[in-house]
Order: structure tokens, then sequence, then C-alpha cells
């Protein structure tokens, strides 16, 4: 899993009093053992931005090569660009490019919006040993041998500074947006101008978040759909149901989020005096890291009664999460998968988030995967991802697409 971790995370401000651009600002890190220090000099080097960046988003600061993972066939680059949360802050993300060496493109290009994979900024998907399964991209050979590129941010705060704004929809939208603008000026890439954006759990949310902003924040960037996987789309459902299923981690995150975020939702309302340094000392560490996670593993085994002094779904952060459910807004025609054993955002949950979309007029195909979980609905052998390259193909194709709401199981 991941190869780095142990980073503090620096709060910076809250969405009622923006944060400064984070320009000059270097992440405060320690090296964990499974990382040498000249590797994590290398990479703290490349995530710190200079001084002076372009003002506009969505343009390239830096680049270098990057091979790891990388299917045969492609080539790589990790790439550092500039974006903006949600009030308009100033930002700086990260993200992986892979294009196809066949060819001389230009080539279409998968903006993809990976899962949860920590908090802090060592929690990054380009910074993991498999940074592309990372988040959910089993086969990023799949997407190559079709003559596609793939853009992977890692969204603000994950390999840059923090905070990330975790299912904070614009702010993770701008970040998705922004890197596939960004890596056009990767010139050697050859990427074209047709875009769809894949998403799962987290980044389902940040998908169907970039599909509704898209026009709006980034009209120049030509998007021809969006694919949400599993997405945490209804995240009042999603937070309600945090207890009952071991959600303490992922409360966390949200609590910390959210509490660095807006200037109404307090950290000390929702954590216990007792938990609060032990709920910092978790969000920093990253799960599945294959070093220390003492915290996380000492969170996971309390009860949430013994975490939180409020519920993540009740007072200011309630109308929060209501305010990023991701709004039936999204212009590019829609794909929704969903498995129909997903413990965790439940089949319930989605076909009511999709009830809702469709009596609003949203354009959308909503397909339910029969034995799939929250996970094994984007492994390699699942049936989705032969569906998902399908569905992707007609849409750089320029298929025309029915109107209004089409459903199947699968």
């Amino acid at each position: 899993m991941l190869a780095v971790g142990g980073i503090a995370v620096a709060l910076g401000g809250t969405r009622d009093t923006p944060a400064p651009a984070r320009s000059g600002a270097a992440p405060s890190a320690t090296a964990s053992p499974s990382a040498s220090p000249a590797a994590w000099a290398a990479a703290g080097a490349f995530y710190t931005p200079p001084r002076d960046v372009p003002s506009e988003p969505g343009r390239l600061i830096r680049s270098e090569r990057f091979t790891r993972d990388v299917p045969d066939g492609a080539e790589g680059w990790r790439i550092l660009y500039t974006t903006t949360r949600g009030d308009g802050a100033a930002a700086v993300a990260s993200a992986l490019v892979v294009a196809p060496t066949a060819g001389t493109g230009p080539w279409p290009v998968i903006d993809w919006a990976h899962g949860t994979t920590g908090y802090a900024p060592a929690c990054a998907p380009s910074l993991a040993a498999h940074p592309f399964e990372e988040g959910g991209l089993d086969d990023l050979s799949q997407v190559i041998a079709a003559g596609w590129a793939v853009v992977a941010t890692d969204y603000i705060g994950l390999g840059t500074a923090g905070p990330q704004p975790y299912l904070i929809g614009p702010d993770t939208a701008h970040a998705v947006l922004d890197a596939a603008r960004a890596a056009r000026e990767l010139g050697a890439a050859h990427l074209g101008s047709a875009n769809v954006v894949w998403g799962h759990s987290q980044g389902g949310n940040a998908a169907l978040w970039a599909g509704d902003e898209a026009a709006q924040y980034a009209p120049d960037l030509e998007l021809d759909g969006v694919a949400a996987l599993a997405p945490a789309s209804d995240l009042s459902a999603v937070a309600a149901r945090l207890p009952d299923i071991d959600g303490g981690l992922y409360g966390a995150y949200v609590v910390t989020a959210y509490s660095a975020t807006y200037g109404d939702v307090g950290f000390d309302r929702y954590i216990r005096p007792d938990a609060r340094t032990l709920v910092r000392a978790a969000v920093a560490e990253c799960p599945g890291a294959g070093e220390d996670e003492s915290a996380i593993d000492t969170l996971e085994g309390m009860p949430d009664s013994a975490v939180f002094s409020a519920s993540p779904d009740s007072g200011p952060i309630a109308k929060r999460l209501a305010q990023n459910v991701p709004p039936a807004d999204i212009g590019a025609p829609l794909l929704i998968a969903q498995g129909e054993a997903d413990t965790l955002v439940l089949p319930a949950m989605q076909d009511a988030y999709v009830d809702r979309l469709c009596a609003a007029g949203q354009r959308l195909d909503y397909r339910r995967y029969r034995g799939r979980d929250h996970l094994t609905l984007v492994e390699g052998d699942s049936p989705l991802i032969s569906d998902l390259v399908a569905w992707t193909r007609a849409r750089f194709a320029g298929a025309a697409v029915p109107a209004g709401c089409t459903r199947s199981e699968r």
C-alpha cells in the first residue's frame, strides 16, 4: 500500500475566513522507516511549490518523469499544478499523468478521482507503492490499450500541504478539473481535448461535483462524460450510518476536514476531550501503509461513543454535509455504478439519490452489479470494468445518449 507516512497535518483557515494561498508552504514531514531519507527528500521537494506560481488555476508548475506501476506501452509523469478551493482561495495540488507510447496522439483523457487513501499529505496515491491501485484504478493497462491517457489528481492536501478538503465537493472538483487542464501543458504527453471523469467512492463524489462545476469553472475543458462508481453521493445518509459500520476513522476525517474548512464546525464540539489527541494522531497516519498505525488501530478499536461527543450527522456539520451532496445539474452524460453487496454505500441509499436526480430531470445510466461490494466493484475481474470501457468509448465517439434515466442490473 503506501510507502511513506507520519505527516503532521497543517491546518489552515476556515471557509468563513479563507486560508491564504499555499505557495511556498512546505509540509511538515517525518520520514517513515520504510522510506529512505533521500527518497522522502526528493518527494518533499517536488510537492513544495516555488514562491511564485501562476495566478490562474489549472496551470502547470513543474513535472518530472514517473515510472512506478506505469504499464508497458505507456510513459508517466508526476505534476504539480495550480487550483482553487471552493471559496476561490488559491491552492496547489499534485497528480500523475500516464499516456500511451504507441502512436502520436492526441489522446483522449480519463480524469481519475481516487477513493479514500487517508487524510494526511503522505497518504497521496502518487507517493504509494502502487499509486493507481491505491485509489481504486486496478487495471491501468486496459485504459492504455484503449488508446487513452490518465490524469489522476491526488487532491489538495494529499502530497501538498493541507488541509485536505475531504468530501467537500467544489474543492475536490476543482482539483479534478484543474489536473486535466494543467496536464495539457505537458507537451510530451500529447493529450487531446476530450475528457471523461471517472471516480470511485470519495472520488465518485468528486466526479459528480466535477460534472456539476465544469461548465462554469472550467468552460475550456471538453467534458464528454462522468462515471461515478459507488459514489459517496448522499453524505448525510452515509454519516448517519457511521456507527453501524465502525466508521470512526471516516468520521474523524470528516470532522477534521470540515472543522478546518467551515468556521461554524468546531472540532471540539464533535470530538470528546479525552479522544482529541488520538484523533489528531490517527488522521496523521496512512491506513494500510505497512508501518506504525497505532493511533488508527486504537481508534478503530473504540466505540464511537468514546470518540464523538456529538454525531457527525448532527448540528452544523449536518448542514455542511447536506451542502456537499452533489446536485442534479450535470451537463455531461452520467453513469452511476453500484455494487449490490456494498455495506458502506448501501444500494438503497444510492437508489434514493438516483431517484432524486431522475425526478429533477438528470440524464443518467444507473447500473447495479450483483455480488459486488464497495471494493470488488472496481477490481479487475468485475463486469463493471468492461462496461465502463465500452460506455467511455461511446462518449469519446460522440454517441447519442437516451433522454431520461436508464436502470439495469448486471
